[in-house]
């Protein structure tokens, strides 16, 4: 080879030598390096709750009365709009008073009679006792006026009995509402005859049911009520049976528990058809809106208070069937931990039963960020768990 080719060769080694010595090295640490994700972290905070339950039932008035007549004969007066709300005592309809009032006219004059004849009957003895001691009457004669006597009692007494009757029948022409509350539409027209009496031969007039207070009745499932009588058993009472246990209720078209009341009963029997058992609330009604036979949905305690540890609902993550939250150690990497999830706050927090410590540092903001064992850069938040009361919602 002639030198001219040599030195060719040698240039371009040369030239080559620079690229050749940075091959096969790394770019410098930091420049185009993925900076650990910037994460928000908080601690679970304890405090009391009570799980609750969720029923849906009917409301019920405390009182409902049919208004039926006592006494038959043609209706005279209806003094009520159909609907209005009406007081105690209030006068509701009226019968025909003339015959009744004849009758009570007729039942006094026959109860003066009487007085007279007790009166004649009462001096006819007298005299006969004066005549008996002086041994001008037989005994006999005694005897007979002696009865006579009595009989004009009885008359008298009997005769009493008749006005008080007819004084009775004539205030039952009158019908009052027996409770304050809010009437129907009446069954019968003025003119009509009603019937009164027994109750099977009676004519409904209306129906009066009472608003303020109102009864909420529902079911509960066995299962349910088991969970009850234990915490009963021992010492915890959540149900009620005795009453005084608070309980919240909301009706279709509201999304907040505004409507708080008390229980007051439990039945004594499980009915056989459903597996249920029947419980019931009453609630203040000042302003008329709960109806009887109107739908709505009750909370009741479903466990005594119990301290839990409450995060952000937002922070629980989901593998399959399990549940999870993202907690950063000391080295601030985001481990998963699995946890038993317990009811939702109101405030969107969900109470953890087990799984979690007190101490834990909680991925709260940046979940999507996160993979496991992944270095993050954490912020503190404080607490993960704001105001908020221990009233809690099953799911």
């Amino acid at each position: 080879m002639t030198n001219e080719p040599r030195l060719r060769l040698a240039a371009a080694l040369v030239m080559l030598a620079p690229a050749l010595a940075t091959c096969g090295q790394s770019e410098p640490q930091g420049r185009g390096a993925t900076p650990p994700p910037a994460v928000t972290v908080a601690k679970p905070t304890m405090r009391g709750v009570v799980d609750h339950d969720e029923y849906v039932g009917r409301f019920v008035a405390v009182d409902s009365v049919e208004i039926r007549a006592r006494v038959s004969g043609y209706l005279d007066k209806v003094h009520f709009r159909d609907g209005q709300t009406v007081k105690q005592g209030d006068l509701l309809f009226t019968i025909d008073k003339r015959p009744f009032q004849n009758t009570l006219a007729q039942a006094r004059a026959n109860l003066q009679q009487a007085k007279a004849n007790l009166a004649f009957a009462e001096s006819d003895l007298e005299r006969a006792k004066q005549l008996t001691r002086d041994r001008t009457m037989t005994q006999q004669t005694f005897d007979q006026r002696t009865q006579a006597y009595r009989s004009a009692q009885a008359s008298v007494a009997a005769n009493e009995a008749a006005v008080r009757q007819a004084e009775l029948d004539l205030e039952f022409t009158e019908l009052r509402a027996p409770i304050a509350g809010r009437i129907g539409d009446r069954k019968v027209t003025p003119g009509n005859v009603v019937a009164g009496g027994s109750i099977p031969t009676t004519t409904l007039l209306a129906t009066i049911v009472s608003l303020d207070p109102i009864r909420f009745e529902f079911t509960m499932d066995e299962a349910s009520y088991l969970r009850y009588e234990r915490f009963a058993h021992s010492g915890k009472e959540v149900t009620g049976r005795e009453g005084g246990v608070n309980v919240a209720l909301k009706l279709l078209d509201e999304k907040d528990f505004v409507h708080h009341g008390t229980m007051d009963f439990v039945d004594n029997v499980i009915d056989k058809s459903s597996g249920t058992i029947r419980g019931r609330a009453v609630f203040s009604n000042a302003n008329l809106v709960l109806t009887p036979g109107m739908f709505g949905r009750i909370r009741v305690p479903g466990s005594p208070e119990y301290q839990a540890l409450l995060v952000p609902d937002a922070a629980i993550g989901t593998e399959q069937v399990r549940k999870f939250v993202y907690v950063v150690g000391a080295d601030n990497k985001a481990v998963p931990k699995y946890v038993t999830l317990g009811p939702v706050l109101e405030n969107n927090l969900r109470v953890i039963k087990t799984g979690l410590k007190a101490d834990d540092r909680v991925i709260v903001n940046g979940l999507m960020r996160v993979r496991p064992g992944v270095k993050v850069s954490p912020k503190e938040q404080g607490s993960s768990a704001g105001p908020t009361g221990p009233q809690a919602k099953a799911q």
